[in-house]
């Protein structure tokens, strides 16, 4: 963590935290992950409390994912124009959301966390419902906070090595859908091509 991160956290602690999250919801590169572990370790030496940051980095989070989702549900006409592959793409797509959108949503937040503000717009832009949509953000959400905050506050002193874990981590995770994906769609369009008894 950089010194001047630090002073940024010490400084305007909660708008600071709040802002961050509710950016990186947005997919703004902001560095939300090391303020959030900041902003744990200063609670644990009572510079910042900790529930405090906690329940703003929730709020900022949650805002954020309300304000992509709803980005994407005003721009869904787009969607709605396309034509021939694209429009039956999106079709599967709003099917898989209808289907299985739900764990997806909550899994991104924390676990896939850096395709989490993307799944937001598709959430919203495919017709998701907003209930449910909104049900699996606050939990997956809730999980983001406590894990990095509360890693924050727990290792204090080993700041730097839990950051640098916490992003290989998820950083690895991400990469692993995005081949998995990578890999079913290379399959179907594999098994398209072929004809049959070849």
């Amino acid at each position: 963590m950089t010194d001047a991160l630090a002073d940024l956290v010490v400084h305007y602690g909660l708008w600071l935290i709040l802002a961050a999250t509710f950016l990186s919801c947005l997919a703004v590169p902001v560095p939300t992950s090391l303020i959030m572990l900041s902003a744990g370790a200063f609670s644990a030496g009572d510079d910042l409390n900790l529930y405090a940051c906690a329940a703003v980095a929730l709020i900022g989070a949650v805002l954020g994912d309300q304000a992509g989702f709803g980005l994407g549900r005003r721009w869904a006409n787009l969607l709605d124009r396309a034509h021939g592959k694209t429009a039956q793409t999106i079709a599967r797509a709003r099917e898989f959301t209808a289907r299985h959108g739900g764990p997806g949503v909550f899994l991104s937040r924390w676990l896939f966390s850096p395709l989490g503000p993307y799944v937001n717009y598709i959430a919203g832009g495919t017709g998701m419902a907003w209930a449910q949509f909104s049900l699996f953000s606050l939990l997956g959400e809730t999980v983001w906070v406590t894990l990095y905050v509360g890693a924050g506050f727990a290792f204090a002193d080993q700041l730097e090595t839990v950051a640098t874990v916490l992003g290989n981590a998820s950083g690895a995770a991400a990469g692993l859908v995005i081949t998995v994906l990578l890999g079913r769609w290379l399959w179907r369009q594999s098994a398209a091509h072929r004809t049959p008894g070849a």
